[in-house]
């Protein structure tokens, strides 16, 4: 994608679009927890290619009974001793669920395989063990669907800059995402090796061009969505009670209590 100029979409087509698959996605939740489908989404890509955003704005109106996201942190060092899907295999959904994996276990093939965290031989049983684990996930009725967050290195050069300049982002910034700038052809090395792998018809990966990251956000939800039949599920018909007349309660005089400073009221 180096060079390739992508135009930003202007918000006023952006919002409207935005709120309508959201809306969409309220009724694939409905859907999934009539139905007990089991979702699992994961979200992966570069350092700042626009994967945390989009999943915002996926779980932003979702039940979060229903929806979660898991981004675990690093293993523990119990975890680091177990068969290596085993911590993802415990945030899997159950019936009625969705979730909303940022990074996966597709850390071995990224992260883990380009910063030496993982050895060769972890590396090379993972590649051949990926692709019969998400088998055995389809096998047993779990919806996976796999999207790579592509950008190109100058806009997460100016990505990674925005952050440095911004103190409400900086948190973002680590020093493993400044390495990944040195980095950027062994970690183009390995996502390639990682689709040859691991592209395959019962869990295929679909590739998101996210240098704008409000095209990127709208197209993902869109393809989530027409790959998955869902239908909208009548909600149950409820009715506002009256309220009951009083009883006579008397609130206790407000200089009992400690209020909030109206912080507001000086803006």
């Amino acid at each position: 994608m180096a060079g390739k100029k992508t135009t930003t979409l202007p918000r006023k087509v952006y919002e409207p679009e935005l709120l309508r698959l959201q809306t969409e996605l309220v009724k694939l939740q409905e859907w999934v927890r009539a139905e007990g489908a089991r979702l699992v989404v994961v979200f992966e890509g570069r350092d700042a290619a626009g994967k945390g955003g989009t999943i915002k704005r996926v779980a932003e109106h979702l039940n979060p009974r229903v929806a979660r996201i898991a981004a675990l942190p690093k293993p523990t060092e119990r975890q680091r001793t177990q068969w290596y899907f085993q911590r993802y295999v415990e945030q899997l959904p159950a019936a009625g669920e969705i979730v909303l994996f940022d990074r996966s276990w597709y850390n071995r093939a990224g992260v883990e395989h380009v910063m030496g965290f993982c050895t060769k031989q972890e590396y090379q049983l993972f590649l051949r063990q990926c692709p019969i684990f998400e088998r055995m996930l389809a096998e047993a009725g779990v919806l996976l669907r796999k999207y790579w967050f592509s950008v190109s290195d100058a806009v997460q050069q100016e990505r990674f800059r925005q952050r440095l300049d911004d103190p409400t982002r900086r948190w973002k910034l680590s020093p493993m995402d400044l390495e990944s700038i040195t980095r950027w052809e062994a970690y183009s090395r390995a996502k390639d090796e990682m689709l040859v792998h691991t592209d395959i018809p019962e869990a295929p990966w679909y590739v998101v061009e996210s240098d704008d990251k409000r095209r990127a956000r709208l197209n993902m939800i869109a393809h989530l969505l027409s790959t998955l039949p869902y239908h909208e599920v009548p909600p149950p018909v409820l009715k506002l009670p009256h309220r009951p007349p009083s009883t006579g309660y008397v609130r206790p005089p407000r200089d009992l209590q400690t209020y909030v400073p109206d912080h507001a009221a000086g803006l």
